[in-house]
């Protein structure tokens, strides 16, 4: 079993080492350069999102193309849900800590900047995906980089490649490795039975997913908006305690980004390098711009135009990377800087945790001048746990879309059943066994999503620029 971790450890380094983020990067600039920087329609985008695609055109006005496009399943906003609650996760709280603790306060700028430049390729991978996607006999759509990879390029080896990879990816990191981190998170605060933990995650699990795509885009609805308002919450609670040393955090992330010397005592590693290399990988992993996952969500969408879902789905990289990670990175940093002693020694994954135990006891004794009846007062860590919990059961849903998407590419509807146990018992497994494998091996089938993907979208790049 040492010989294939190593094995494959070795081909996972290999395959996400400096030359892959390159690519992504290199991708993610191109299409902004092309596409005259479609970031700038990011308000657009929202604006979609809420009120509708169909909405935004006067009768009469689309495109032929577009015209034909107006089945689907869910609603825009849905479809997008669904796509933030499998890529905001754990990843966007204790995956950009640990980005500062290995690159320094800096590394929150350029994963910030991945982000910005992401929200391109997001676009372009959305567009290809809606204007391909494939109409079933019951009136609903089906979509994504496979569909485009076997019916406009007539790569059917490839599509095959990234339909197995996302099944195998949504066993792993998309349920396996996220019920262990809500295991963690409950565990962080109460001795119990991880058996216990891993069968309640996995019933919740199976009562949302049996009910099928329009249930999962419905829970995911509501629960996105409420997860990611209830954490940013706690981060904003943090920004305000720090409010007096915010200027010396923004100052400490910018200098970082370009000086080699540390300017935050407890960071790691602040050579300029290092945190650009990890602030962009962490950038490139959280919001999955590139991977081919968003498109498959955006396929499903109720839309009147493959553009307008493109700039509904690019506002996904937006929520997640340019707001949810650099609003942590603030709060965290800001944290580094105000209590410093409190860092010199944590871990990587633990740097989060305490940046949010300095809300312990907020409002118990009133804060200028605000006090809570009843004597409430704030638990940080219960706060930060209650939120890794939402974030991950959120993935689980988003991932579980991914792969029947994935599943019915391969072995139509019937295949669901299988897939729906598989995922189910992955769900329990992961909170109660070690994954130290199934991460890297997770990492490793990204990457076989990855290249393909990117593959397909240089070669139709003059299609989604044509159409911009």
């Amino acid at each position: 079993m040492s010989c294939i971790a190593y094995a494959v450890q070795s081909l996972q380094r290999f395959l996400w080492s400096m030359p892959m983020l390159v690519i992504l990067l290199g991708t993610h600039i191109y299409f902004t350069v092309r596409l005259h920087v479609i970031q700038r329609k990011i308000p657009q985008g929202i604006r979609l999102s809420v009120m509708g695609t169909d909405q935004s055109r006067k009768k009469g006005d689309a495109p032929r193309e577009d015209r034909e496009c107006r089945g689907g399943n869910v609603s825009p906003f849905s479809a997008l849900a669904t796509s933030l609650a499998a890529t905001i996760g754990t990843g966007n709280i204790i995956g950009i800590s640990t980005a500062v603790a290995i690159g320094g306060p800096g590394a929150v700028f350029w994963c910030w900047i991945t982000g910005v430049l992401g929200i391109a390729t997001c676009y372009a991978e959305c567009y290809l995906s809606v204007r391909y996607r494939m109409i079933q006999e019951d009136g609903t759509y089906r979509g994504g980089p496979m569909y485009v990879m076997e019916h406009v390029l007539h790569q059917k080896s490839a599509a095959v490649l990234f339909a197995f990879s996302v099944i195998l990816v949504s066993l792993g990191m998309g349920s396996s490795v996220q019920s262990h981190s809500i295991a963690a998170a409950v565990l962080e605060q109460k001795e119990m039975s991880s058996q216990v933990i891993g069968i309640t995650a996995a019933l919740l699990t199976g009562i949302v997913i049996l009910g099928g795509a329009k249930q999962i885009a419905a829970i995911c609805t509501w629960l996105v908006p409420f997860m990611s308002l209830f954490y940013l919450s706690g981060c904003f609670l943090l920004i305000w305690l720090n409010r007096d040393v915010l200027p010396e955090a923004l100052w400490a992330i910018l200098h970082s980004a370009f000086s080699s010397r540390s300017v935050v005592g407890g960071a790691a590693g602040t050579a300029v390098m290092t945190g650009i290399r990890a602030g962009i990988s962490r950038g490139l992993f959280t919001n999955e711009a590139g991977l081919g996952s968003i498109p498959m969500a955006a396929a499903s969408a109720h839309t009147g135009s493959p553009r307008q879902q493109g700039l509904v789905s690019m506002t996904g990289t937006f929520w997640d990377t340019v707001v949810m990670c650099a609003i942590t990175g603030i709060a965290v940093v800001s944290s580094m800087v105000k209590s410093p002693e409190l860092f010199c020694h944590a871990s990587p994954d633990r740097l989060c945790f305490l940046a949010f135990s300095q809300l312990d006891g907020l409002f118990q004794n009133g804060v200028s001048g605000l006090r809570i009846p009843g004597g409430f007062s704030v638990d940080g860590s219960l706060v930060l746990s209650a939120a890794l919990v939402l974030f991950a059961f959120a993935t689980i849903i988003g991932w579980n879309f991914y792969g029947e998407c994935a599943v019915r590419y391969l072995w139509g509807s019937k295949g669901l059943r299988q897939y729906h146990i598989l995922y189910i018992s992955a769900v329990y497994l992961g909170a109660v066994l070690s994954l130290d494998l199934v991460w890297t091996m997770s990492d490793l089938f990204n990457s076989f999503m990855a290249i393909p993907n990117l593959l397909c979208l240089w070669m139709l790049r003059e299609v989604v620029i044509k159409e911009r």
